[in-house]
């Protein structure tokens, strides 16, 4: 395990990484991506915990992935398992675990005062804080030819990852308003969601 994970993680961080699965008796699963998630973690009808992790991902957004599931599973041993899935439990519980990590040891030094302002208050996904999940992209292996929602002119026509196209509205306080071509409703999407411009 601890050398499947020398593929995955920063180096400096694949030891701690492999003492946390191991305490936890925990199962890692690393699969293929899927679009909708980086990871997930689940009890499984046996008792034994499962965690999977996209291996798309880079090795930071994995060790942050990895971290954060790991926090639900010792959120709910701790708390039991009536709390929300992203409550304050969970919360204290992922800055916790992921403190030993926020350093220029494991991260590049651009991305630590990010990940600083992150882990004040962790959302249930680090892709809906726009600036720390733009930076950490940077260093995703295959860039992207794709747009960030925010880079588009209003107005422009473009087309998410399950083939629906959009037409690009205004800000709101964070997110864009932005109208599904086929039913005229409206939906509201992440400055840095990465889709597929067809018209500007």
């Amino acid at each position: 395990m601890q050398q499947t994970l020398t593929k995955y993680l920063p180096e400096t961080a694949v030891k701690p990484c492999f003492e946390l699965i191991k305490g936890s008796h925990v199962h890692l699963k690393i699969v293929n991506e899927r679009v909708t998630r980086h990871g997930d973690y689940r009890r499984r009808k046996d008792g034994n915990h499962q965690i999977t992790v996209n291996a798309s991902l880079n090795k930071y957004r994995f060790l942050i992935t990895l971290i954060h599931e790991i926090a639900h599973l010792v959120a709910f041993e701790k708390y039991g398992r009536n709390i929300k899935p992203h409550g304050l439990e969970w919360k204290r519980t992922f800055q916790y675990l992921m403190l030993p990590f926020i350093r220029p040891e494991v991260f590049p030094s651009q991305i630590l005062p990010l990940l600083a302002r992150h882990f004040k208050n962790p959302k249930a996904s680090s892709s809906t804080d726009a600036h720390l999940s733009i930076a950490l992209k940077l260093y995703d292996e295959q860039q992207s030819e794709k747009s960030y929602v925010y880079e588009l002119p209003i107005g422009s026509v473009f087309r998410i990852y399950n083939g629906k196209l959009f037409k690009k509205g205004n800000k709101r306080t964070k997110r864009y308003e932005c109208t599904e071509i086929s039913t005229g409703r409206m939906f509201l999407f992440q400055p840095n969601a990465e889709v597929e411009l067809i018209k500007s």
